[in-house]
């Protein structure tokens, strides 16, 4: 934990720098890929929706011993069919969900679960769901994501800039389409419960962005005054400065979903839970990822389009280019001047711009003048 807490350090300094803005077409194609395989998932295998969704018939039985492969087989054996599905609910009871497009009443059902399975009909519970309720929860859901995403980039667009906004809308889509993706794949049911874990990812994935977005707007505020760093730099120095942090958010939200989807729903056997576990865990996984290998990198190539990011690479390649004829003139006499020091000062250094109080470099040798212009 130590070297980790280390590393951390070091990133915030400048000391050591992962390169996550140069290698974006990296990660966009591994991206392009992950999203490719959920859109395939979508339109070939489709989502697996709750009766919540598409309506049927609920029935919840008590009976000690009752495992879920006997009430899986009578309610096969009552309907004729074998789509119905079958869950424990953790506390002793069995949930049997009927589709709508099944011709056998409700009072039928019950009175052949009550033969079969020798138990009172007072201890199954009958719940009948209609489709209307679940088309209205859909149009609520779609309300509520798009009033959201309204919300959201007005926020970044006032805040930050509108550049800021697009890159966090594109990494907000990246999400929700990876995991919509993964429960049509899974083959996962979707009920009220995954929206609400839907939405809930939103935020996560919103909330990491935005920190790395803080950083970055700090370490590239007035950085066309300057002509040792590109924008991307400067970025890819504040993505770095936040990365221990971003990492540790989402391991420590990630142990009690994991906890959720692998232990209570896989062990345990409560599949209630995988609806809403299954999409926080995929969610805060890929929200993590896109924070760091999606939105800064996206951003870094909207801002080096524009005229004056353009001209600040134009200054900084010219810099460096007399830097290294200036180090290489001085290596030939034998002698290292404070511009060569300084050349290999920043790159050390890199994207410390705009941070207060922070050395430059560390390699300068005590009693040296700055060199700074």
């Amino acid at each position: 934990m130590s070297r980790f807490s280390n590393l951390g350090h070091r990133l915030y300094q400048g000391e050591v720098s992962f390169d996550f803005v140069g290698r974006r077409k990296l990660w966009y194609s591994i991206s392009a890929a992950i999203a490719g395989a959920a859109i395939i998932g979508l339109t070939v295998i489709g989502l697996h929706l709750g009766i919540e969704f598409k309506g049927g018939s609920v029935y919840t039985v008590q009976k000690p011993g009752l495992s879920v492969s006997q009430a899986q087989s009578e309610i096969n054996k009552i309907t004729g069919d074998s789509t119905s599905q079958v869950q424990s609910t953790g506390d002793g009871k069995i949930r049997i969900q009927v589709s709508a497009g099944e011709k056998v009443a409700s009072d039928q059902v019950v009175k052949q679960l009550s033969d079969d399975l020798k138990v009172p009909s007072s201890d199954i519970n009958a719940q009948v769901v209609g489709p209307s309720w679940g088309h209205q929860i859909s149009q609520k859901a779609l309300l509520g994501l798009v009033i959201f995403m309204v919300l959201v980039t007005a926020y970044l667009a006032i805040a930050f800039e509108w550049r800021m906004a697009v890159a966090a809308l594109v990494a907000l889509v990246h999400d929700l389409v990876i995991t919509i993706g993964v429960y049509a794949l899974v083959g996962f049911e979707v009920t009220p419960g995954t929206v609400i874990g839907f939405l809930t990812i939103l935020g996560y994935s919103l909330y990491d962005t935005v920190v790395v977005f803080d950083t970055v707007k700090e370490n590239t505020k007035n950085i066309e005054k300057q002509n040792k760093l590109t924008y991307s730099e400067a970025a890819n120095a504040g993505l770095n400065q936040t990365l221990v942090r971003s990492l540790n958010t989402t391991v420590v939200a990630l142990l009690p979903v994991a906890g959720l989807l692998f232990v209570g729903g896989g062990l345990l056997g409560a599949g209630t839970l995988n609806d809403i576990s299954l999409a926080l865990f995929i969610g805060l996984s890929a929200g993590a990822y896109s924070s760091i290998c999606v939105a800064t990198p996206l951003l870094a190539q909207l801002k080096e389009q524009t005229p004056e990011m353009k001209a600040l690479a134009k200054r900084v390649a010219q810099r460096r280019a007399a830097d290294a004829k200036a180090a290489a003139a001085a290596e030939a006499e034998g002698t290292v001047t404070d511009s060569a020091e300084e050349t290999v000062a920043d790159s050390v250094a890199a994207g410390m711009v705009g941070q207060r109080n922070q050395p430059t470099s560390r390699a300068r040798g005590k009693g040296r003048p700055s060199g700074k212009r």
